[in-house]
């Protein structure tokens, strides 16, 4: 009998030595955000259950359009805590982003909630969403489900970012992802994306994450060059923008394109 195999996407690009994008989901309810993504030419969905209001149940629904389209799914979770982490990735996640983690124990708590025993405390079941629900034996099903799970810690304060190399150290953390939006909240200059600080923060983490061998991410700074130079560095997992954003600035694009060319002008 063949073994199992799970697609992820994020994984497959990073492995690869390429960058994975990804879109925020905060509006869409339905799984056809999926499609729209893959042929918007992004990777992944970040699903954000942090900061909009989704059922389990809708996201569960996403998922399972994504696996149909090939495009992975990360969902953020607010804690190392939060109890869906489980059922997400049951439902056939490709992986789970934590916001806000701080400390290389609470780095240990997203993995173990995150991760099969030994290294973590994941509960095993008979059959996963993300294999079809195909029948494999339980040691090769499990050891692929660990493979092709994405782990990620978020750092958005001060407080992370001192503690980012014993962070970067937790065994069985794949990602580490840099929240700007907070971080520059944290450090009292929000939205000042181009703060020398934030940079030199930037840096250090892709530097840090090579010599540990993670991968880097950034979220919330959308200036091209400076994400050009990231990359460059090594930056490997980028969220583009949200749903809400990217609907948002199309529309009043083009809105104001007619108005312009109404009677009357604008006016």
């Amino acid at each position: 009998m063949q073994g199992p195999h799970i697609e992820n996407a994020v994984l497959q690009r990073m492995r690869n030595d390429e960058v994975a994008l990804g879109l925020v989901v905060r509006l869409a309810r339905s799984g056809e955000i999926a499609a729209i993504a893959k042929a918007s030419g992004h990777d992944f969905l970040f699903l954000d259950t942090q900061h909009a209001l989704f059922s389990v149940e809708t996201i569960g629904h996403i998922i399972q359009a994504a696996l149909g389209c090939g495009i992975a799914t990360i969902v953020r979770v607010p804690r190392y805590d939060d109890p869906d982490i489980a059922k997400f990735l049951d439902a056939g996640a490709s992986g789970i982003a934590v916001a806000d983690v701080a400390t290389a124990e609470q780095a240990r708590k997203v993995v173990e909630a995150c991760r099969f025993p030994p290294l973590g405390k994941r509960s095993v079941q008979s059959t996963y969403s993300a294999t079809r629900y195909g029948s494999y034996p339980i040691d090769a099903l499990l050891q692929e489900l660990e493979r092709k799970t994405l782990v990620a810690c978020m750092i958005e304060t001060r407080e992370g970012v001192a503690n980012l190399d014993e962070i970067c150290s937790v065994e069985g953390v794949d990602l580490i992802h840099l929240g700007c939006s907070d971080l520059l909240a944290d450090m009292g200059r929000p939205g000042a994306f181009d703060d020398p600080e934030l940079r030199a923060i930037t840096d250090r983490l892709i530097s840090v994450c090579r010599e540990k061998k993670k991968f880097a991410g950034l979220g919330g700074d959308r200036d091209i060059a400076r994400l050009s130079a990231f990359i460059q560095k090594g930056l490997r997992f980028h969220t583009t923008q949200t749903d809400v954003s990217y609907l948002i600035e199309a529309a009043s694009r083009r809105a104001g394109m007619l108005r312009e060319v109404l009677p009357g002008g604008r006016g």
